[in-house]
């Protein structure tokens, strides 16, 4: 039987370690930083993650009122119309709504059904995904992802694995299910190798599949860990 008090309080940990990182980036950027598509800057990267998770909290709403919540689209992170949409955001405001969103969801989840969030079949437009998951996926992994893959752009490798192993040890201390543990150490694969650490990341890339063997589908195809897979090193984890 899932615990859900404690599943809830470990993804509100999860959410609020990530946001409380958007703050600490976003204190620490140089004022008016430049960026592009292809590197961006801290501002637009916190308003997208924003942006993911204000869509969550939009999909717990719709659960809330009994309705079906909007299908959003797949979001192309190379996309120079995004990178401009987000960088004209007002910095003043970024900050403020990086924090109020991610609360915004922490409400929306202590207030969700412990049916929805451990039975998928529910909502079908899960398509068989758990929405605790999801909220992890949305509230931790992938802004702790983009937060990782600033610095290593931004030539701060070491920063990156050390952003990546608090992730790992928070998500430990909260008691996280093991699929969660298994992202944040896979955001921790990611940041050994664009720090150049090749045998610590196919090491970590083990320990994410053995946590949350989904990720394996990512880790034989990330571009992060190009260079793990070039040297096979993950030949025993991706099984060829």
């Amino acid at each position: 039987m899932t615990d859900v008090p404690a599943l809830r309080a470990a993804i509100a940990g999860l959410i609020g370690f990530a946001a409380g990182q958007e703050q600490v980036l976003l204190a620490a950027a140089p004022a008016g930083e430049s960026g592009s598509p292809a590197c961006w800057a801290a501002l637009p990267l916190v308003a997208h993650n924003t942006e993911f998770r204000r869509q969550q909290v939009q999909r717990l709403r719709a659960i809330r009122s009994g309705q079906a919540p909007p299908e959003f689209t797949e979001v192309n992170h190379r996309s120079p119309d995004l990178y401009a949409e987000l960088s004209a955001q007002p910095a003043d405001s970024v900050g403020r709504d990086s924090w109020r969103v991610g609360g915004e969801l922490i409400e929306e989840l202590n207030s969700a059904g412990q049916a929805d969030l451990l039975e998928p079949d529910r909502n079908p437009w899960l398509r068989g995904r758990l929405l605790w998951l999801q909220l992890i996926v949305r509230g931790f992994w992938h802004p702790a992802g983009h937060l990782g893959s600033y610095y290593l752009t931004h030539d701060q490798a070491a920063r990156a694995v050390t952003l990546a192993e608090q992730a790992v040890t928070s998500a430990a201390f909260l008691g996280a299910p093991a699929p969660a543990r298994g992202m944040a150490s896979y955001n921790l694969a990611c940041a050994h190798a664009g720090a150049g650490l090749l045998g610590e990341a196919a090491a970590t890339v083990a320990e994410a599949v053995a946590l949350n063997p989904d990720v394996r589908a990512n880790a034989a195809r990330d571009p992060d860990l190009a260079a793990v897979r070039e040297r096979g090193l993950l030949t025993n984890v991706l099984g060829s």
